[in-house]
């Protein structure tokens, strides 16, 4: 939670210097949710719904994009065990699971419910990244903000595609 590093003056023992991690900084109460919240009834107000929705495609685009540089031309499987990773770097405490010709991904938190519950659409950016890294069409199945216990999410894999478990 706490970094510290060494800094010269001259003469004598180097300054220590602490400073918190982004772990750290994240036990702090912080205003992000409310700032978010508000950006977004702002863009609500004044961009047209297809704007937004576009808008939110981007961020899930750009995000994917990030990553599918490091998902290329892995198989399958491994694509899956990177990207659950990565959904982890997000925020995201994900699972995946292979049931035949189906791919299940669950998503048992999400860093976005607080914002979700006044901007559902914020619920796009991951179902987007998921299809965009994965390069499949991702279903919704479940969702947090719908009473759900978890997100839930399936792809169904082409019968060439299904070869390797999961």
């Amino acid at each position: 939670m706490v970094t510290v590093e060494n800094e010269r003056h001259g003469v004598g023992r180097p300054r220590q210097l602490f400073s918190l991690t982004e772990t750290g900084l994240d036990l702090f109460s912080s205003r992000y949710v409310r700032l978010t919240n508000r950006l977004l009834d702002e863009l609500k107000e004044s961009t047209p719904p297809d704007t937004l929705a576009a808008l939110f495609s981007g961020v899930a685009a750009t995000m994917a994009d990030q990553v599918g540089r490091k998902l290329e031309g892995l198989p399958l499987p491994e694509r899956l065990a990177r990207m659950i990773e990565l959904l982890s770097e997000e925020g995201f405490e994900a699972e995946v699971e292979q049931r035949d010709q189906r791919i299940i991904i669950r998503e048992l938190s999400c860093p976005y419910f607080r914002i979700g519950r006044l901007h559902p659409e914020v619920c796009t950016v991951d179902q987007a990244f998921i299809a965009t890294a994965l390069s499949l069409p991702v279903e919704r199945v479940t969702c947090l903000l719908q009473g759900a216990d978890m997100c839930t999410f399936e792809v169904a894999l082409e019968p060439d595609r299904g070869g390797a478990p999961v």
